[in-house]
């Protein structure tokens, strides 16, 4: 697969352009004209090639899934079963793994894959307690005799769905069952699909050292809308939380209401931050390393050195030829994959606020600098030191993170998510109530909600006044 560059400069030196892969052999040119931080303008000479046919696929998988969600929602367990052995090729005498077949799966995981396993949750755990600690419940006394506080309320049941179609996903047993239990849920049911014609037994030994309370192997929409409705074999969760494929991260849209979710996700990003003092080879494998999850991935490189960028363009390929997952990135990177080159850090840092990308990691000078200057993102990786992969599995941090430009309004997945933080009220003497009713009392009546006004007015009589507003 050749590698084809494109970029003219236009105007003065604060041009922007991109030097990209070409989808479907067609070179993707992407410049933006900066005239002054005051007057900006910017042009697409060509969008991305595959925008409208994701538009298209978007709309087949919605109506995939919400023919799916109605059927399981109508006959229940017999539907699961049926989509199982349609989709999965699944079908045993019951989705739920008994004690004996959890212990007997988590026997034959090697004791370094174990150990690696309780490291990696440890450091997980360790962080959500950090995290959890510094939420704190409050009770103050605002007016005298009258009482404001809330809590941290932990949800009681939650449903984590662990992917494991391409790859199994062990380290999503961490970051959803691990953190869940830190918060305090009250039940946590899992499920992930048949891997190889069943269970997974390293995922399984993840999701039973982590703390679920029952395991099912049972994959894709037939898994999260029976966790989410309810059948026979499930009792419904609350909460519905953890990544997975397009089906199922459009399953958890359309059941977010019913239930809660963790966030809406698409298929993850990486967006690399480097400048002249970067190496072609680790902004290359970082990309790629990202690239492997699927081939919808978007991988940007955002520099300041033309040099950087062709050398790691150049790069991409070389390593193409030994990846072993190279069919997959491969197609990630010629139909998403990105090189912009920017006139100094300070355009990088507006353009990476405006990509807005899950895993955002800086390769440059001075690292720590990029954490005052950026604002969106899911997570973010100071230095060569560090990388996603750290992050996806062992660091501590959560890997389910906001994605298609989400991380402008939240971040991903943490014990916080697991806990409804919960107001209440209290007035302690006559005086104050009287004295909030009076107030409470002429507020109503400016809205005319005379029910509401009636409410105060009784609190106002019973205390020796009269009505506040009459």
């Amino acid at each position: 697969m050749s590698v084809q560059a494109a970029g003219e400069q236009i105007g003065d030196d604060k041009a922007l352009y991109q030097i990209g892969k070409p989808p479907f052999d067609q070179t993707l040119i992407k410049q933006r004209i900066r005239r002054s931080e005051e007057d900006r303008m910017s042009r697409h000479i060509k969008t991305a090639a595959l925008a409208a046919q994701q538009d298209e696929a978007d709309a087949k998988i919605r109506s995939t899934v919400e023919a799916i969600i109605t059927d399981v929602a109508k006959r229940g367990d017999a539907a699961v079963r049926e989509l199982s052995e349609r989709f999965d090729k699944w079908s045993p005498a019951s989705f739920r793994l008994s004690e004996n077949e959890i212990r007997s799966l988590v026997a034959k995981v090697p004791r370094q894959t174990i150990a690696d396993i309780e490291f990696a949750q440890a450091q997980i755990r360790n962080f959500a307690e950090i995290q959890r600690a510094s939420l704190k419940d409050v009770e103050v006394e605002t007016l005298p005799g009258v009482v404001l506080g809330h809590r941290h309320i932990p949800v009681s049941r939650v449903g984590c769905y662990v992917p494991g179609g391409r790859y199994p996903m062990v380290a999503s047993a961490h970051m959803s069952i691990v953190t869940a239990r830190v918060a305090g849920v009250g039940h946590i049911t899992a499920c992930t699909p048949p891997n190889q014609g069943g269970p997974h037994p390293e995922t399984i030994a993840a999701m039973h050292l982590g703390g679920a309370d029952e395991i099912h192997i049972l994959g894709g929409v037939q898994a999260v809308a029976a966790m989410a409705l309810g059948t026979d074999s499930f009792q419904p969760v609350d909460m519905l939380v953890g990544p997975g494929n397009a089906y199922v991260a459009e399953a958890k849209r359309q059941l977010y209401g019913r239930v809660g979710i963790d966030l809406f996700a698409g298929p993850t990003e990486i967006l690399v931050i480097a400048d002249d003092t970067a190496d072609a080879e680790m902004c290359a494998t970082d990309l790629l390393g990202q690239a492997e999850h699927g081939p919808t991935s978007p991988a940007i490189l955002l520099t300041t050195s033309e040099r950087l960028a062709h050398a790691t363009i150049a790069e991409i390929e070389r390593q193409l030829g030994v990846l072993p997952t190279a069919d997959v990135a491969g197609l990630a990177w010629r139909d998403y994959g990105e090189v912009i080159l920017c006139a100094d850090d300070s355009e990088m840092a507006e353009e990476a606020d405006h990509i807005a990308a899950e895993h955002v990691e800086v390769l440059t000078r001075e690292p720590r600098l990029w954490l005052d200057r950026l604002n969106n993102y899911g997570a973010l990786f100071l230095g060569p030191e560090t990388n996603v992969a750290y992050g996806d599995k062992v660091i501590g941090t959560n890997h389910t993170l906001p994605t298609k430009g989400a991380t402008r309004y939240t971040g991903g997945l943490w014990v916080g998510k697991f806990l409804k933080t919960c107001t209440y009220q209290e007035i302690r003497t006559a005086e104050a109530s009287a004295m909030i009713g009076e107030y409470c009392s002429r507020l109503c009546a400016i809205e005319r909600f005379w029910g509401h006004k009636e409410q105060a007015d009784l609190r106002v009589r019973r205390h020796g006044r009269k009505n506040a507003a009459e």
